[in-house]
């Protein structure tokens, strides 16, 4: 069998549930609900960070986003102009490129506002998006005020809604790379992150002075944003199969971390910037006929991290040897596992290991059974105390072998009094 071509799709601060086949109330997301039983569902799939920025750097590096001084921000500042993914380091789209891949990325980067940290610095040889942590979906300007839309290196004034013009951007790359060999198509929305705008809502971004839009959004809007989403990966499955590539092409579906403001996260509690299982449980909808049979539900745990090693194993390229992975082949044989979690904001640590999960938030500290408590409300500490203290011990050996965190690193909270007061006028 020749190599898998790769696309990799990635929504922005999406609630597990949000979808259909997680569990969702509403039918937002037809697409990714009949791609899930084409493939396989992991139930128990995780970010590597409750915030945007740290879960990019693990996705692309395959290892924990400390092992890198960006990855210690929560996000870095989308105009900060010394922190980002370091162009020397190896990532999942410079090894596939020099395995012969043709490499692109359409939409998010956060990874480094800087040119010097650009997408084709680290490995895509195509690069359409915007560089920031959140652009505006009709006028494409950045939080911090400029417009954010390039290609490659040069601005791209392109009219429409973000989400729409994102996805067939990618369905156009998949036609035009069909015969050239195999390619990866990394495809990271925007939505559902705030400004909550859906396709009618030109007037809204126009009215709006902050992105942050604490004075507008709605459930209904925030589903109709994961709608046009799914509708737009309709596009880019409908391309695959006019092209031919339908059974050899492994298509991800997957969230940069969890829940926002509308998001539904059930039975789980905690949302973005939190170890809660909201904050940091996702979405895994994988589709590759040639390796995986329909309905297939995987309870095993995987990190975001995981991705790297599971796309170099499928497509037969070794990882680099100077900068060994820690993330696990997601197709290979279950390993058991311990994985690591840890935050600046509110000095948070968590460790999951099978079932049980230790979680330490402002010096409080938890132990739950997940299997039986997925709303982390049962604190198991004393009951199981020895078990607490082997997950406890566990973190503290982990933690030792990371980076210490730096002194300037920073957190951002979306929502304060400030941006409240910019958002409302």
């Amino acid at each position: 069998m020749s190599r898998p071509n790769f696309i990799f799709i990635m929504a922005d601060d999406m609630g597990c549930a949000d979808l259909g086949c997680y569990g969702g109330r509403s039918n937002c997301s037809p697409v990714l609900d009949r791609m899930a039983t084409e493939g396989a569902r992991f139930t128990n799939g995780y970010s590597n960070s409750p915030v945007c920025s740290p879960a990019r750097f693990a996705l692309m590096t395959g290892r924990y986003q400390h092992r890198l001084r960006g990855g210690f921000d929560e996000p870095i500042a989308s105009g900060g102009p010394l922190l980002g993914l370091p162009p020397e380091h190896p990532t999942l789209p410079s090894l596939l490129r020099d395995a012969g891949y043709s490499t692109a990325l359409i939409g998010k980067w956060h990874l480094g506002s800087p040119p010097w940290f650009s997408p084709e610095k680290s490995g895509y040889q195509e690069f359409f998006g915007f560089r920031s942590g959140a652009v505006d979906f009709f006028t494409h300007r950045s939080f911090a005020g400029p417009h954010d839309l390039w290609e490659g290196d040069a601005e791209a004034h392109v009219d429409g809604y973000l989400t729409d013009i994102l996805s067939k951007r990618a369905a156009d790359y998949i036609r035009r790379k069909a015969n050239d060999g195999p390619y990866m198509l990394s495809v990271h929305y925007s939505a559902p992150h705030w400004p909550w705008e859906t396709r009618d809502d030109r007037a809204e971004a126009e009215r709006i002075k902050s992105l942050f839009h604490l004075d507008g959004g709605s459930v209904e809007i925030y589903q109709r944003m994961i709608h046009h989403m799914d509708e737009g990966i309709g596009w880019i499955l409908q391309a695959i199969e006019e092209t031919g590539g339908r059974d050899n092409t492994l298509v991800v579906f997957t969230s940069d971390n969890g829940a926002e403001r509308f998001s539904d996260t059930w039975p789980f509690v905690g949302k973005k910037m939190d170890l809660l299982e909201g904050g940091i449980r996702v979405p895994y909808v994988v589709r590759w006929p040639a390796r995986i049979k329909p309905n297939t539900v995987n309870d095993r745990i995987v990190m975001g991290m995981d991705w790297m090693p599971t796309f170099l194993a499928a497509a037969g390229v070794a990882p680099h040897r100077d900068y060994p992975l820690d993330g696990v082949d997601m197709f290979g044989p279950a390993v058991e596992r311990k994985v690591f979690w840890r935050m600046i904001f509110r000095n948070q640590k968590a460790v999951r290991a099978g079932d049980w999960k230790w979680l330490c938030v402002d010096g409080n500290e938890f132990l739950f059974n997940l299997q039986k408590d997925q709303r982390e409300r049962a604190n198991l500490r004393y009951r199981e105390p020895e078990r607490f203290m082997e997950l406890r011990r566990a973190y503290f050996e982990w933690d030792e072998g990371m980076p210490l965190i730096p002194e300037d690193a920073k957190y951002t909270l979306a929502y304060n009094e400030e941006t409240l007061a910019k958002s409302v006028g």
